[in-house]
């Protein structure tokens, strides 16, 4: 069984797509769980017809989100999707054919959403470093098995940024990492949008070259909806 662990804060203008796109899937055994978190806005009313099992919760924080959700998850396998990331009708059985034992964490090919020639080429580099295993990190899809997820201890609370590349490293020491290419999960460009294609792509080099020397729990990330 697979659970579909959705963190949304403020989501509304996304989460139904999201959602809809989770109701075609082709699997049978999966469950998707929304943790609307610190939201003031009407996330929960949209996720409410449109999932197993809603969680609401007045804190905001991804990590926290992420963590809390995986531990009312009835599944062996979690997959955590951000809520403005649609997956295809097959991405479930693809998933569950390519994401074995031997993997202990993984993502997607990932299609940015507008699909501009920029953003295109910057994906092409993204799907590239993560296929060739340069940097094993993710685009709004974390794979991983449950049992190595509470053994990790889940998500650190205390990031805020790089929280997704910290878990999938200290997941190593069970299992190789998967690049799931044979489906593609298309997330918004809307950080891109609004602050700026240079300022995001150099925002996320300065933190990806801090995480590699120093610790980044100092760093905050800004919400953009």
């Amino acid at each position: 069984m697979i659970s579909v662990i959705v963190p949304a804060h403020n989501e509304e203008a996304y989460l139904l797509e999201t959602l809809r796109a989770l109701e075609q899937q082709r699997y049978p055994r999966y469950e998707v769980i929304v943790v609307a978190n610190g939201c003031s806005d009407a996330t929960a009313a949209v996720a409410r017809n449109h999932c197993d099992r809603l969680i609401v919760v007045s804190q905001k924080g991804i990590s926290l989100s992420r963590n809390l959700g995986a531990r009312l998850a009835l599944g062996d396998l979690l997959l955590f999707l951000d809520a403005d990331t649609i997956l295809e009708p097959d991405a479930l059985k693809v998933i569950y054919r390519q994401f074995t034992r031997k993997h202990a964490a993984g993502t997607l090919k990932a299609r940015p959403s507008p699909a501009r020639v920029g953003y295109l080429l910057l994906y092409f580099f993204k799907n590239l470093m993560h296929w060739a295993k340069f940097h094993k990190g993710s685009v709004g899809v974390i794979l991983c098995w449950k049992d190595y997820f509470e053994a990790t201890g889940g998500f650190d609370e205390s990031l805020h940024v790089m929280e997704n590349s910290a878990l999938i490293e200290r997941m190593q020491k069970f299992g190789g990492y998967c690049f799931v290419h044979q489906t593609v999960a298309t997330t918004s460009m809307r950080r891109y949008e609004k602050k700026g294609f240079h300022n995001t792509v150099g925002l996320w080099l300065k933190l990806w070259c801090q995480s590699l020397i120093g610790d980044v729990r100092h760093r905050n990330y800004e919400t953009v909806r």
